[in-house]
This record gives C-alpha cells, sequence and structure tokens, in this order.
C-alpha cells in the first residue's frame, strides 16, 4: 500500500479530532486507509467543519438580536478620535474583548455610534464571540419584568453567555431607583467576565442623573476609566475630558 504522507495524515486526525472521533478511531483508519480512501474522509470532515462553522456563526448572530446588522466597511473614521496609544486597528482586531475591557462611545446623535458597536458585534459573532445587543431602556424594562415574574436569574444567565454586551443609548432615558440598580448589577456582574461597549450622548460627570444614583454612576464610572477605553464620535470634546478627570478621581 502507498505510504500516505505525514501532512495528509496530520490533517485527518485534527479534522477527526475537532469532530471528536476518538484517537483510537483514528489510528485504525490511518493504518488501514487508502490514500483515495483518505482524501475523500477528509474532504468530508472538512466539510462538516465547515457547515457546523457557519451553523454557529448564524446561531450567534441571531442570539446577538442586533436591530440591523451593520459592516465596518465603507465607515466614515474623519471624526472619530481615538485615546493617544490605541486605535482603530487595535479596535477592530477585537483583543480588547479577550482582555474583558469596556468601551465607551460617546458623541452627539447620528455620529455612527450604534453603527459601530453594531458592526464590533457584527465582527464578533464571525469569529465565533456570543454577543448581546440591547437599548438600554428596553433592557432596564426587560430585567424589571424578569423580576416580577421570577425570571431574573434566566435573563442575567442568558447575558452572562456573551463576552461582549452592547448597551446602546446608554443615557438617553432616565431610569428609576430600581431600574437603575438592576442594570448596575448587569454592570457589575460584567467586571472581568465579559466587555460591554457603551454609546451615549451623556458625559461621565452626568451619569448620577441618569442612575438617579450617584454612588452606582460613580462605581461604574470608575469600572469604566480603569478598565476601559473612550472612544469620541463627532470630534473633540473638552467638557468629556474635564468629566473623564473628574471619574478617575471618584466622580
Amino acid at each position: 500500500m502507498p505510504r500516505i504522507p505525514d501532512a495528509e495524515r496530520e490533517e485527518f486526525s485534527s479534522r477527526a479530532r475537532s469532530l471528536f472521533i476518538s484517537k483510537a478511531t483514528i489510528a485504525w483508519f490511518l493504518e488501514t486507509a487508502t490514500p483515495g480512501q483518505l482524501a475523500a474522509c477528509s474532504s468530508m470532515l472538512a466539510r462538516e467543519l465547515e457547515s457546523r462553522e457557519r451553523s454557529k456563526r448564524q446561531r450567534l448572530l441571531r442570539q446577538a438580536r442586533f436591530p440591523v446588522p451593520k459592516a465596518v466597511e465603507g465607515f466614515d473614521w474623519s471624526n472619530v478620535r481615538f485615546p493617544d496609544g490605541w486605535g482603530r486597528e487595535e479596535m477592530l482586531s477585537l483583543d480588547f474583548v479577550g482582555r474583558s475591557e469596556d468601551l465607551v462611545f460617546h458623541g452627539p446623535t447620528g455620529r455612527g455610534k450604534t453603527h459601530m458597536a453594531t458592526a464590533l458585534g457584527v465582527e464578533a459573532t464571525r469569529r465565533g464571540i456570543p454577543v448581546r445587543f440591547y437599548q438600554t431602556a428596553s433592557l432596564v424594562l426587560q430585567l424589571g419584568k424578569a423580576k416580577r415574574e421570577g425570571t431574573l436569574d434566566r435573563l442575567m444567565a442568558d447575558i452572562g453567555r456573551a463576552s461582549l454586551v452592547v448597551l446602546d443609548e446608554f443615557g438617553y432615558v432616565p431610569f428609576d431607583v430600581d431600574g437603575a440598580r438592576l442594570l448596575y448589577q448587569v454592570i457589575s456582574d460584567s467586571y472581568e467576565r465579559r466587555s460591554i461597549v457603551f454609546t451615549t450622548n451623556v458625559e461621565f460627570s452626568k451619569w448620577g442623573t441618569v442612575f438617579a444614583d450617584d454612588k452606582l454612576a460613580a462605581a461604574i464610572v470608575d469600572r469604566v476609566v480603569h478598565h476601559g477605553r473612550l472612544v469620541e464620535f463627532g470630534g473633540p470634546s473638552h467638557r468629556l475630558e474635564e468629566s473623564l478627570m473628574l471619574g478617575r478621581s471618584g466622580v
């Protein structure tokens, strides 16, 4: 029987292991298969792996619940300002997700904050990363309803399955105390476990008004300031820089 090249044997073995075929079965097949049989089976395994990966990406995209999927391509970056030493390439690499770092997209309405947050989320699902997208006011309503109906643990567990959470339009609608505490629980539970992308037109110094609780706001700002990055949409904001410094001192 013609000898099968080591590279082809290893390629088959790798694909078979990915499909949880036992080492014993793999070894048996490699000992008995002809080159043609190995090539055919290896191609079949590759096709199955591609099918599973495609299904996984589609499932993650559905679970993320994006209102309208967006893409990075064609985005106008001219009015986006990144922190010193960290820029577009670092953000698009999604390395911040692996480090469970947060991003705050701040700027006036209509400057592309939601578009970019969505595009990052879509790209994350393509890479096999679980994402959840929420309009913040809607999430607060969902949390309140779940608490009343006794299903809060289930909702929190669903959020907990994500590695990236997008809180869109954060602060556009003030919360009552109960809603603020529930949202704070989501944010605090995510610390060092998952990344959060906030899109907002509210400066850090005003987050206390949004939460109706300065202490909750201070805790969240402290998390973002010390474990996240600020990206400005629509040009520089000196007032935001001032509130960022205020956040570093505890709000």
